[in-house]
């Protein structure tokens, strides 16, 4: 089998994509003798900010010199990206070489009348068995959807439960309100595990202390309320929290309240005896790196890209906006799954723009055309147009961008890579055809 063949099979098994649930990874871990309890984690759940979080934490330890597996989703560049240590994508002989070993075992459990795992399941149960091959000191781990019925929630050795920013999503997959969507997250907490809160609403708070209370959890809520802000700017953002001063090198408004979270973390490992020096996590937060996050594309006009994918990620997308760019021309390039709120989405965002391009993002099942949701935009804002392809919308938006303009392009991870691929052709920093 050659790494073309492993990513088919992948492929092939969206077939058996289906309700979520720990008995399908259960089993395949059994059957190779559970490698995720050779392994320590940092599992982290939440609606937004997860892979942030797990940015800074995964950057910090690494420089203090530990060997840290992560583990994330969506990815924007690279399909192996989802599976890295240090920072260093799995390469295509590995990911080869153990999927050689799931295939059989995967055979065999069909053969038995059980269901077939899915790509989600099938690329957890591989990084676990990547991971302990090579040692690593700590997983960071981050939930793909939800957390109870996640299938990374099968590993029984969590040292730290993270939960960044609840908010409405997934509805009806997770939950039917608020509190239901919550206690699904908080579902990876698991006894003994430090449990690390970023900000959330007050019956979010409430009831996730209320769950750490009953099973004995030590429990610490992170405050960005009382980090007091030095400077922000596009390029870095610098603020002090709790005697330690921090500079960050991502920006947008929800990064600081995200390293708050992240710095708590930090703190709680220290007690956990992981040797962590102040320098090393002065030093961690600035190398952090974490694209698609309002991320600088371009300058003269700005070209910016993010994923803000639900109402909650929009509305801190507007603050960023209102912080950096209050006095700018904005132009949008919009696309949605049509299983997200788009019409929220839209509604706070659309007035915003002088002009907006919509496009079809690269998932035709869950894809709203470009079309259809130029027709919900034209609601809010009538200067809209629907775009054929990523490359017109891009192309489009600089010839409608004067210098001092800014460019936006969000509503989905899953064009982010491409668009960050034609605005660095277009500005001469990759070649035509050339991928990160």
């Amino acid at each position: 089998m050659n790494y073309k063949e492993a990513r088919a099979y992948i492929d092939d098994a969206w077939k058996y994509a289906g309700n979520m649930g720990l008995s399908n990874t259960e089993n395949l871990l059994e059957r190779l003798g559970h490698p995720e309890d050779d392994l320590e984690f940092i599992h982290i759940a939440g609606t937004n900010g997860k892979g942030s979080v797990a940015a800074y934490i995964a950057t910090v330890l690494q420089c203090a010199g530990y060997r840290v597996g992560r583990y994330i989703s969506p990815t924007i560049y690279s399909y192996r990206e989802r599976i890295q240590i240090n920072e260093a994508y799995i390469s295509k002989e590995d990911f080869t070489l153990y999927m050689e070993q799931l295939i059989p075992v995967m055979q065999q459990m069909t053969a038995e009348g059980l269901k077939h795992p899915t790509p989600f399941e099938i690329e957890t149960v591989l990084s676990f068995l990547y991971f302990r091959d090579r040692k690593c000191d700590i997983v960071v781990l981050e939930c793909g959807m939800g957390g109870a019925t996640d299938a990374t929630n099968v590993i029984r050795t969590t040292k730290m439960a993270v939960l960044t920013s609840i908010s409405l999503d997934h509805i009806g997959v997770l939950g039917n309100d608020l509190l239901e969507i919550a206690a699904n997250k908080a579902g990876i907490i698991k006894p003994g595990a430090i449990v690390v809160m970023g900000k959330q609403e007050p019956e979010v708070e409430d009831a996730v202390w209320a769950i750490c209370t009953e099973k004995g959890n030590p429990f610490i809520a992170a405050k960005p309320q009382e980090a007091v802000v030095r400077d922000v700017t596009v390029e870095h953002q610098t603020f002090r929290y709790h005697g330690s001063e921090i500079t960050i090198s991502l920006a947008g408004s929800p990064q600081i309240e995200n390293a708050v979270l992240a710095l708590e973390c930090i703190m709680a490992l220290r007690q956990l005896g992981f040797n962590v020096t102040g320098e090393e996590i002065e030093e961690g937060f600035l190398k952090t790196r974490w694209e698609g996050r309002f991320t600088v594309l371009s300058r003269n006009p700005y070209f910016i890209v993010d994923g803000a994918h639900n109402p909650d990620a929009a509305m801190k997308l507007r603050q960023s906006i209102q912080t950096y760019f209050p006095q700018k021309r904005l132009i949008f390039i919009m696309g949605m799954f049509r299983d997200k709120d788009y019409r929220q989405i839209a509604e706070l965002m659309a007035g915003m723009a002088d002009c907006i391009f919509t496009v079809t993002p690269p998932d035709p099942e869950r894809a709203l055309p470009a079309d259809e949701f130029a027709k919900v935009i034209r609601e809010f804002n009538p200067k809209v147009t629907a775009c054929t392809s990523l490359k017109e919308a891009v192309g489009r938006s600089f010839v409608a961008a004067n210098s001092e303009d800014a460019i936006l392009s969000f509503g989905s991870l899953s064009f982010v890579g491409e668009v960050t691929r034609l605005v660095k052709e277009r500005t001469g920093e990759i070649k035509k055809g050339e991928t990160k």
